[in-house]
């Protein structure tokens, strides 16, 4: 690997026993591959914290039959219509749906956006996923 700067991790044995043994149930080759995504996950986290710029997954599972509820959703995606740049709608039940809402922006934005869907009544569970965005040139 091009650029890669090798260093020493010095922790416990039963620590680093314990480690070994979930990196070894999630299919990692080495304790390296690991650590990078590790870092790569905190970092996310660090980003997202200072509101940077960002890419995020809205899940949602709602019940449909709540009066207005698809409206209201949709109505709060046009509010955040910048931000939006794709949605998913799979028909779980007769009564449920999940949604995927794709997004792009400063994390505080996508963040308000998530909290104003996630808390809508009929919005049965929801949550974020994001990760850093770089910017483009």
């Amino acid at each position: 690997m091009k650029g890669v700067v090798r260093f020493g991790v010095a922790m416990e044995e039963p620590l680093l026993k314990q480690f070994d043994g979930a990196i070894r149930a999630r299919g990692y080759a080495n304790r390296s591959e690991a650590i990078r995504d590790l870092v790569r996950a905190d970092l996310a986290q660090v980003a997202w914290a200072r509101g940077d710029n960002t890419v995020a997954t809205i899940t949602i599972v709602y019940d449909h039959h709540v009066r207005e509820l698809t409206e209201r959703l949709t109505a709060i995606q046009h509010d955040y219509g910048k931000y939006v740049v794709s949605t998913l709608h799979v028909h779980l039940t007769h009564h449920k749906c999940l949604e995927v809402i794709v997004a792009r922006g400063r994390a505080n934005v996508l963040k308000k956006m998530a909290d104003e869907i996630t808390r809508t009544r009929g919005v049965l569970v929801g949550n974020i996923t994001a990760a850093p965005a770089e910017d483009e040139a």
